[in-house]
């Protein structure tokens, strides 16, 4: 996984408390900008905040400030991101002409508030301020008498007015006493530089799959609609279905007959192992290793009364993900939507699926002090590990045929 960087300067109320953060490119560690490519720099933050580091870590219950280039505002009209969240600051080099104004009203029409930073007064403005929430002042620039002649003209669009660069206690009453509602500068807070770690490229496509297979809410057209958009593994599905392992009664030739016969959550198993499969710079073995320790997760918690197979089977699976995406456990985990139980039985081995993971964990290697204090009986024991080999051999020649 490759190191990733984000600035995040705070913004405050009246009140001095946190009302929101602003996210800033940052290449390194270093605390500054460092970069020429507008356009790829709002592309990293919200890359970084929405998937590498987490947005809850960076804001936690706050909004987002990001800034955003034309051509992202005319080419993005439909955000992936969440509106409540996020406030678009509009940079002061913009380009304001009628193409852009649309695109910025077709934006916010969607719930996202829009700011425009480094604001000064011109009638080029005029369009956007008729749609803009927060007005944005660099108070360093512009000096006192011009600032407030600003406070003074845009107080009647009932804007919310934002000063930037607040470096002393005085500045600070005297921009409040001017109408100023929110405040950012060294005098209240320094950015801070966050890190977090990326997936190599190879590999990210496959956690996001798994991740939208992980969605409780998923449906049978949107998984067809997903597999459809991937012929090579299509392909490879339907072929796998087909195999001898399977035995079906006759050929299968859509993912809406396969969910007929071995159901829905069966089928996103089956996606998960042939996506995983396809990390080409892995050892073959490390799927096997995956794939019996699924099948004796799935055993085990079987043997116990519990039905909870399929999850059993999930976690076996997902408990090679470390090794598979050459990151820890806890971080590949992090970026995946799984049940609490489901985190505390892979990472701390919490509840009967963490348990039936453990003893799989500990008869793999030959851990048998630990297996003597277990409950399952140690000949069931073995008897499910010499299952969950021949069972991996059987699957992945299924695999291999397809």
């Amino acid at each position: 996984m490759d190191d990733v960087f984000l600035g995040r300067q705070t913004i405050f109320t009246r009140e001095v408390g946190v009302y929101a953060y602003e996210l800033l490119f940052r290449s390194g560690r270093a605390n500054v900008a460092g970069f020429t490519d507008g356009d790829r720099a709002t592309s990293e933050v919200i890359l970084s905040a929405f998937t590498d580091i987490g947005l809850e870590r960076v804001v936690g219950h706050h909004q987002a400030f990001i800034n955003v280039t034309r051509e992202f505002l005319l080419n993005e009209r439909s955000l992936p991101l969440p509106p409540e969240r996020v406030v678009l600051e509009i940079l002061e080099d913009v380009e304001v002409d009628e193409e852009l104004v649309k695109a910025v009203m077709d934006i916010s029409s969607q719930g996202f508030r829009i700011a425009l930073d480094d604001f000064v007064y011109d009638d080029r403005w005029q369009p956007l301020l008729e749609v803009a929430d927060i007005i944005k002042v660099d108070v360093r620039a512009l000096g006192t008498s011009v600032v407030e002649e600003h406070a003074r003209i845009l107080q009647p669009y009932g804007h919310k007015l934002l000063a930037e660069k607040v470096e002393t206690q005085e500045e600070f009453d005297a921009l409040a006493a001017m109408g100023f509602d929110y405040f950012q500068g060294y005098f209240l807070s320094r950015p801070q530089v966050m890190s977090g770690k990326r997936l190599s490229a190879s590999k990210l496509p496959v956690l996001q799959l798994l991740a939208v297979l992980q969605d409780a809410n998923i449906d049978v057209k949107y998984v067809e609609k997903l597999v459809s958009q991937d012929v090579s593994l299509s392909y490879k599905l339907l072929r796998f279905i087909n195999s001898a392992f399977f035995a079906l009664p006759g050929e299968i030739t859509s993912i809406q007959r396969a969910v007929v016969f071995i159901g829905l959550e069966s089928l996103n198993r089956w996606i998960s192992l042939i996506a995983m499969a396809r990390v080409h710079d892995k050892p073959h073995e490390l799927m096997r290793v995956a794939l019996v320790r699924a099948k004796m997760c799935e055993l085990f918690i079987g043997a116990s009364g519990a039905e909870v197979e399929g999850t059993a089977f999930t976690i076996g699976l997902f408990s090679s993900l470390d090794a598979l995406m050459d990151a820890p456990l806890e971080e590949v985990l992090g970026k995946l939507p799984l049940l609490d139980e489901v985190k505390l039985a892979l990472l701390e081995h919490q509840g009967p699926l963490g348990e039936a993971l453990r003893t799989t964990l500990a008869y793999e290697r030959c851990d048998w002090q630990q297996l003597s204090s277990d409950e399952l009986d140690v000949n069931a024991t073995r008897n499910a590990y010499l299952d969950a080999v021949n069972w991996s051999f059987e699957v992945s020649a299924g695999l291999e045929s397809g």
